[in-house]
């Protein structure tokens, strides 16, 4: 994967989720404290049809693991089959926190995973923080 931070801040995010009290948290959370402009998607299709049409994609996205119709990790194949998100970054969100689980979801191909449930105050600081590690 290219290196996508080059010294770039971190502004956009596309968190999909289909949990919407979570997906409202972390909007609210990453927009009012963290100042990072972020869409929200109820699902993976959803996800992809805001990709396609977005004039300027995402630098960063949030991927719940646990969704009905197409998990995470099937969530992340398919974007990373696609020319529009194949070198977008990917964090898992799971309330799963298991180390054997964390380790299975970076080798599909995730950056970091973030455990739910997380703490609003934070999350910014914390998706900043895997953005930087990045560079």
């Amino acid at each position: 994967m290219t290196n996508p931070v080059n010294d770039n801040p971190l502004t956009t995010i596309l968190c999909i989720d289909d949990e919407e009290d979570l997906r409202n948290i972390a909007g609210f959370a990453l927009e009012s404290v963290g100042k990072i402009k972020t869409t929200l998607c109820a699902s993976a299709s959803e996800a992809l049809d805001y990709l396609r049409n977005a004039e300027v994609p995402p630098q960063l996205i949030l991927l719940d693991v646990n969704m009905p119709d197409v998990d995470g990790p099937s969530a992340l194949a398919v974007l990373h089959a696609t020319e529009i998100a194949r070198n977008i970054p990917v964090v898992f969100l799971t309330g799963e926190s298991d180390v054997d689980v964390v380790s299975q979801l970076k080798a599909l191909g995730a950056v970091d995973v973030i455990i739910k449930p997380f703490d609003p105050m934070t999350l910014a600081r914390r998706v900043q923080a895997i953005w930087a590690s990045l560079g």
